[in-house]
This record gives C-alpha cells, structure tokens and sequence, in this order.
C-alpha cells in the first residue's frame, strides 16, 4: 500500500506490495535463478552418490570405507547452511548466492582430481560448505518475492529443485560413467555452476524485504518495485516499510524467542531424522542393491529414489493444499517407515524393489521441500534463511550420522533386511514429532482448529 506521508514523501508499504501482486517478470527471473541454483546443487551434492561403485571398483576399497567421505561432505553442509545463512540474513541473500555458487563449482572440479580417500574427504567437506548455503538461502529469497497467498506453494515448488538435479545426476552419471569414467561427473557438475554464477550476477535481485530492514541502497529498491508494480510512485526519497521489523541479537537464538522454541526443536528433530535417512538412503542405496545381485541396475534403483521425491513433492503440495502440512506430512513419514523397511525384505522381485524405493523416495525426499516451506512460512524475514538454515544444518548432522551408521552396518555385515528394519526407526520418529506440531503452530499460524490440521493461508 502506498501512502502520503508529506508534501515530498510517499511511504511504501513493501510487503503489502509484494502480497497484492502478480507474479511478474521480476519475481518469475529470481525464481527460475533459484530453481537452476538448486538443480545443480542438487545434481552436485548426489554426484558422489552416483560415482561411488566406481571409485570402489577402481581404487580397489571397501565399500565402508567411503562413509567418512559422505560424512565429511554433509559435515561441510552443515557448515554452510549454519554460517553462511546467518551471514544472509545481515549482508543478503544474493552475495551469499553467488558467491556460494562459485566456491562450490571450483571445489566440485577438483573433486575430479581426488586420487584417494583423504583427498576426496577434505575436498567433499571444503565444497559442501558452499553447498549447504544455497537451500536456506534460495528458499528464503523465493518466499520473499512471492505474494502470501503463493508463498508456501513457491518454496515447495522451488525447493523440488534440488531433488530434480539429483534425479538428473542419476541419469548423466548412468551415461558418463561407462564411457569416459567417474571423473568427467564431477567435471561436469562444476562448469554448470559457473555459468550459472554469470546469469546470477547479471539478473538475481535481492530481497526487497530485507533491503527494507537493513536500510539498503534505496535507489535500486525502488527500481525493482516498479519493476513488480510499475503504477508504484516509489522514489529513492520513499519511506520504505515493513511489515516485520528486525529484532536485535544473534539470528540463532532469535528462533527461540517470541514462543517459537517449541516449534523449533520440532522443527530440527524432524530434520534431523529425515535427512538422516535421506542422505543413508542416497548414498548406500546404489552399493546395496549392487550386493543384493542387481549391479545393473544399482544406479537406476538409486535414481528411482530421487524421481519418486520429485514427484512426490508436487503430490504432497497438492494435498498439503487440502489437507494441511501436518496431517499430511504426519501419514506420509509413517508411510515412509513401512516402504523403508520393504525395500531389505529378500523376497522383493526387482519391479517391487523399484516400487519401495519410489514410494520412500515419495515420502522422504519428497517431504524435505514441505518441511522447508514450512519453516519459510513460519519463520519472519529478519531471520527466515537461518530458520530454514538451522533446521537444515542440524537436519545435516542427520545427513553425517545416516552414512556413518550406512558404513557401520555394512562392515559390521548386517544383512540387508535388518539395515532397512533399522532404517524405518527415523521415519515413525518423524511422523510423531511432526505430529506434535499439530498443538505448536497451529494456533500461531492461525489455523482454524486444532483438531482438523488445516494450515491457515500463511502456509497453505
């Protein structure tokens, strides 16, 4: 809403703008930015996923021994989504973004020349760090340039990205791998980020929002709301508001004022039990089905993993739409502990293995963009990138201890059924503590009861 505020003076309301908008150019080139930024993010983080039978084979190791990689990766994930989203919320979300997208596509390249063990751990932590940085922070700049009644469908949408570049990965690496070898993966998954790097600096605005609360370049702001609203008489004399005000204080301990530390351990507990099972899922996924006698078909089964939680999120948003985040996602996490513990039963036919493991995809890759649309929609956006970074970054502690304990198993030789038995745990885990969120953010969102799940506009 645009008011007088004086004889030279307009006051801009930015969020009210922002909510009575279209989506236009402006928004549609900052999503379709982010999207690409978490398609080869995606793509990257999975390519050791991917790669992994073959270092096996050609370095002469055991399978085991990878797991201190997968681990060191997600540790620099962990990093990433802390750190660098704390450091958004103060500087921005678009230098974060691009700087991210370069550091990650140099280190993935060198990914490429690792010759051993410990040179792939130290080189999979330094890039996950730039890794980690891109969903927090691209699903907050989605969120804040999407009008209300759109913002929690936009992240979700959004978020799938990533699962989208792990599906594609899948598939590239099925090509790559048996002509030119595992190198060439890494090689390619870090020249798309680069160019990406190039379009990002040339057209990725940042957010309006946060250039309001942190009282940045006033000029530019103004360019980019006419941009969105070009019957908008926003000048740099302006008075820019808000409707959120920033709060003093350190951005992590923020999530814990003002009622919200109940929600947020919620929040982090089931992050930390879904990425858990996500990341032991995707990265042992292919090496286990090679061992249960489909060397074959190893990458494709891992693959079907990801297209199942791509697929998955657009049919969680459509009944997330009608039936609410947490009734739904509750049934689905419980879903994902029975399809979990399926796929290690020795009687599976290969088409049934396939079904399982597109049914846990669904459920467990396919939720994560849900929880992250979630966290978008409740947190406000002084400090949404570390909501959405913190759930994310203590959800990588789960993506570490997920393929240490994958590692452990498999040295230890469980058989493949007690694996998976042990694997469905996190799943039901999920499925209560998000349950629990019924009593939590149900009325401070608004919801119409407690008793049927409906989410309120802000997040359906």
């Amino acid at each position: 809403m645009t008011v007088s505020g004086g004889a030279s003076q307009l006051h801009i309301n930015v969020s009210e703008l922002l909510d009575r908008s279209h989506y236009g150019p402006l928004q549609r080139r900052a999503f379709a930015l982010c999207l690409l930024c978490l398609v080869i993010d995606g793509f990257d983080v999975q390519a050791l996923g991917y790669t992994a039978p073959s270092i096996v084979r050609e370095w002469h190791l055991s399978a085991s021994l990878l797991g201190p990689v997968f681990a060191a990766g997600n540790f620099g994930v962990l990093v990433g989504a802390l750190c660098c989203s704390m450091l958004a919320d103060r500087i921005g979300r678009r230098p974060v973004l691009i700087g991210a997208t370069i550091f990650f596509a140099a280190m993935t390249v060198l990914t490429a020349r690792a010759t051993s063990v410990p040179q792939m751990l130290i080189l999979r932590l330094i890039s996950g760090i730039g890794m980690g940085t891109i969903i927090p922070n691209a699903c907050a700049l989605v969120g804040e340039f999407s009008p209300l009644r759109l913002r929690a469908t936009m992240i979700m949408i959004v978020s799938v990205g990533f699962t989208v570049g792990a599906v594609i990965g899948g598939f590239i690496a099925n090509v790559l791998i048996p002509r030119f070898g595992w190198h060439v993966v890494f090689y390619f998954g870090g020249a798309l980020p680069l160019a990406l790097a190039v379009a990002m600096i040339v057209g990725l605005p940042e957010s309006l929002q946060l250039m309001v609360i942190r009282a940045k370049d006033r000029g530019q702001l103004a360019r980019w709301l006419k941009q969105i609203d070009p019957h908008t008489d926003a000048n740099e004399a302006s008075r820019f508001i808000v409707r959120e005000q920033s709060t003093r204080g350190v951005p992590v301990f923020l999530l814990f004022r003002e009622g919200r530390a109940t929600a947020t351990v919620l929040f982090w507990i089931i992050n930390f039990m879904n990425l858990l099972n996500l990341y032991a899922l995707s990265n042992w996924l292919a090496i286990v089905v090679d061992r249960m006698g489909h060397p074959t078909q190893a990458v494709l089964v891992s693959t079907t993993l990801q297209i199942g939680g791509t697929v998955g999120t657009f049919g969680l948003a459509w009944l997330v739409a009608r039936g609410g985040f947490v009734c739904v996602m509750s049934v689905t996490f419980a879903i994902a502990a029975a399809s979990i513990a399926l796929i290690g039963m020795s009687s599976l036919t290969l088409p049934l293995l396939f079904a399982a493991v597109f049914i846990a995809g669904w459920c467990v890759v396919g939720s994560q963009p849900g929880l992250n649309a979630l966290s978008g929609a409740y947190y406000p956006t002084y400090i949404r990138a570390t909501g959405v970074g913190a759930g994310s970054g203590v959800g990588r502690v789960g993506a570490i201890v997920g393929p240490l304990l994958g590692g452990m198993l498999l040295g230890a030789h469980w058989s493949t059924r007690d694996m998976f038995l042990a694997a469905a745990v996190p799943a039901a885990v999920s499925a209560v503590a998000m349950l629990s969120l019924r009593w939590v953010i149900g009325a401070k969102l608004g919801a119409t009861t407690h008793d049927d799940c409906r989410t309120s506009p802000l997040i359906a």
